[in-house]
């Protein structure tokens, strides 16, 4: 994952990749030919969740990352410049999947509600709980986008010194709005973990810690713990909250605690750069995985569905189909564009240069 003038921050691709595999991985979960049923992991929580939360956590890291060393670089941010790096990045294959889709609908491969494709365009799909499963995981990707519609704003009226406190109460008001869901929300669980209100304090984990994370490498007992066997209770930590019974309490704090346990981890794996652990997440095999989990976030969907039983949503060649079409995705759609993205970007700095 590129930080800054090409440079790559170490270990965010491995997680991103351990991430779309806890996906992958859930959603075979009672698939056809798929050795594992649905219940197989029924102890250890929804995986694939907490595979959608790291990537909520890495999203504020990486992005807060950008805007803080654009702030330092230029003294500003530019909003234009954002969104358009945004857009070029994330709309194509997006748009490009959500068009497969609806000719499929259209062609009586798949069956897609009547407001399902209005939600997905408009990236509203976290408030669309009745749809269908092809173009139900655009919830996650709508909620990445609406931070990526606030979040740049909010930076600019608060500036570097204060973007932490906003990502603070962000953390702190989240379980309030998860508790008032509860208790008062039809569909309530959906909301719970749907709602940008809701969900907002995942991304905001990731946010907080690339404004302190200079700070906490100067705290000494913080740092011994990074480096100290003790650090792997975290992860094991991280996943036993993953398995906890769906009740108020563990709306409030559960949730928050897994939150903060993966921004921690965040910390740890992109600083520590030594390591069993680190060799592993920056191996090629899990950078490339990595690199393509947008992609194969999108097209593992019409895939990987337990409702289905065709031929194409069969184990294994269900995932062999997801990986190529994200492949094919990667290269003839991302690629193309993030060599206009450059190109533009190269235009526009010439013309600041000029002026």
């Amino acid at each position: 994952m590129v930080a800054a003038a090409g440079r790559r921050i170490p270990s965010l691709d491995g997680l991103r990749a351990l991430s779309i595999g806890l996906v992958i991985f859930s959603h075979l979960l009672g698939t056809k030919g798929f050795p594992l049923g649905e219940r197989a992991l029924g102890a250890a929580g929804d995986v694939g969740y907490l595979g959608v939360r790291v990537f909520f956590v890495i999203s504020g890291f990486l992005i807060t990352s950008l805007l803080l060393k654009e702030r330092e670089k230029t003294g500003t941010i530019s909003l234009t410049g954002f969104y358009a790096r945004r857009a070029f990045r994330i709309f194509p294959a997006f748009y490009a999947f959500i068009l497969a889709m609806a000719i499929a609908d259209a062609l009586g491969a798949l069956h897609l509600g009547s407001r399902d494709v209005v939600h997905a365009l408009t990236y509203t799909m976290n408030y669309h709980y009745v749809r269908s499963w092809e173009l139900g995981h655009l919830w996650s990707l709508s909620i990445e986008e609406q931070f990526y519609l606030i979040w740049p704003a909010l930076f600019l009226l608060a500036g570097p010194r204060h973007i932490g406190k906003v990502a603070l109460a962000m953390i702190v008001t989240a379980p309030v709005f998860r508790l008032f869901a509860w208790y008062w929300m039809p569909y309530r669980d959906d909301v719970i973990f749907e709602a940008y209100p809701c969900v907002m304090d995942s991304i905001a984990a990731g946010s907080l810690l690339a404004v302190i994370q200079g700070r906490l490498a100067k705290v000494g007992w913080y740092e011994r713990f990074l480096r100290s066997v003790w650090f792997w209770l975290l992860p094991i930590g991280i996943a036993l909250l993953n398995t906890t019974s769906r009740v108020a309490l563990d709306y409030i704090t559960d949730i928050t605690l897994m939150n903060l346990g993966i921004a921690i981890l965040i910390d740890r794996f992109t600083r520590v750069t030594r390591g069993p652990a680190f060799e592993l997440l920056n191996t090629r095999a899990l950078v490339w995985v990595g690199t393509l989990s947008y992609s194969l976030y999108l097209w593992q969907e019409p895939f990987l569905n337990h409702n289905a039983h065709t031929t194409f949503t069969a184990w294994p060649l269900n995932v062999a189909l997801a990986v190529i079409c994200a492949v094919a995705s990667y290269h003839l759609i991302e690629k193309p564009f993030f060599a206009l993205r450059d190109q533009w970007a190269q235009r526009r700095a010439a013309k600041a240069a000029a002026t």
